[in-house]
C-alpha cells in the first residue's frame, strides 16, 4: 500500500501524519500565519514528526468566502518553495486549476481538492502531470453554504458512490490509482450524526480500493460531543484520530502533529 506523489512514494503500511499549514487570515482554528511565520510553522511540524505537509491559502471553513487566484498564489507560493526543502511530501489544498498548474510547476507533490477535481480545468491540470499525488474529498454543496441543513438517505453509501464515480473519472483520464487517496470529508456538508456515522462505518469506504485520508482535527462535531471550544479539542481530536486509524485510515490530517505522532506510537505498541 503506497501513495505515488511527484517526488516520493509514500509507504502507507503504517498510518501517516499530514500537518496542516493554513496560510490564511480566517481558518476556523489557526488562521493568521502568513509568510515567514507560516514557513516556521512548516519547519516546526516536520521537527515534530509530520510525514507530509498540507498548505492551504484559502479557508474552507463553513461560511467562508472564496479568494482570487492571485491572492491565493501570493499566500501559498513562498511557503511552498520553503516547504519543498524540508524532506517531506508537500500537498497544496486548493480547488482552482490555475493554482494547481502553478504549484505543480514549482514541484508540489500532491493536490488536495475538497471539490474532488470537479471544477473546470482541475482534472486537466492533474492529468497533465505524470506523477503528482491526488486527494479526492467528498463535499455536499460549497463552503459558504454546505452546513445549511445537509440531507442524506444513507450518508456512507452516498459518500462511497460519489468517490467511486470520481475515481472512475480520474482513471478514464489515465491517472494511475496509485496516485490517488480519498477523503470522506468530515464536516463538509454533514451534520454531527452524519460525521459519526461515517466514523462508525468507515470500513465500508475501504471497498473503494484506495487509501483513506481523514481529517477530524478540532472539528465542530468534536465540540458538539464534548462541549469544548475549538482551542480545547486536542483530547477529542486524538480519540477521533485513533478511531479513524482503527477503521482503516492511512493518513491523518491534523493540526497537532506532535501529540498525534505520540498517540500513534502508543497505539502501534499496544498492537505489538
Amino acid at each position: 500500500m503506497h501513495w505515488q506523489t511527484t517526488r516520493y512514494i509514500v509507504d502507507l503500511t503504517r498510518p501517516r501524519v499530514m500537518g496542516i499549514v493554513n496560510v490564511t487570515p480566517d481558518s476556523f482554528s489557526d488562521g493568521g500565519r502568513l509568510g515567514a511565520e507560516a514557513i516556521r510553522h512548516c519547519e516546526r511540524l516536520v521537527a515534530e514528526g509530520a510525514d507530509l505537509l498540507d498548505i492551504g491559502g484559502e479557508s474552507t471553513r463553513p461560511g467562508s468566502k472564496a479568494v482570487s487566484v492571485d491572492e491565493e498564489l501570493g499566500r501559498v507560493l513562498p511557503v511552498l518553495d520553503a516547504a519543498l526543502t524540508l524532506g517531506v511530501p508537500v500537498s497544496i489544498d486548493t480547488t482552482k486549476a490555475e493554482v494547481m498548474r502553478a504549484v505543480l510547476g514549482r514541484g508540489a507533490d500532491i493536490v488536495n481538492d475538497i471539490n474532488a477535481l470537479q471544477t473546470a480545468g482541475t482534472l486537466d491540470a492533474v492529468a497533465a502531470h505524470p506523477n503528482c499525488g491526488v486527494c479526492l474529498m467528498h463535499m455536499r454543496g460549497e463552503p459558504a453554504t454546505m452546513q445549511e441543513r445537509p440531507l442524506y438517505g444513507d450518508v456512507v453509501t452516498e459518500v462511497r458512490e460519489f468517490l467511486d464515480g470520481r475515481l472512475q473519472a480520474l482513471q478514464a483520464r489515465g491517472i494511475a490509482p496509485e496516485r490517488v487517496v480519498v477523503d470522506p470529508g468530515i464536516g463538509f456538508g454533514k451534520s454531527v450524526e452524519h460525521n459519526l456515522e461515517l466514523l462508525r462505518r468507515q470500513r465500508d469506504l475501504l471497498a473503494l480500493g484506495r487509501p483513506l485520508l481523514v481529517g477530524w482535527s478540532r472539528k465542530s462535531t468534536l465540540g458538539a460531543i464534548t462541549g469544548r471550544d475549538v482551542s480545547q479539542r486536542l483530547p477529542a481530536s486524538l480519540a477521533a484520530a485513533l478511531a479513524a486509524v482503527h477503521g482503516g485510515a492511512r493518513v491523518l490530517r491534523v493540526h497537532d502533529v506532535a501529540a498525534t505522532v505520540d498517540a500513534l506510537k502508543v497505539w502501534a505498541a499496544a498492537r505489538g
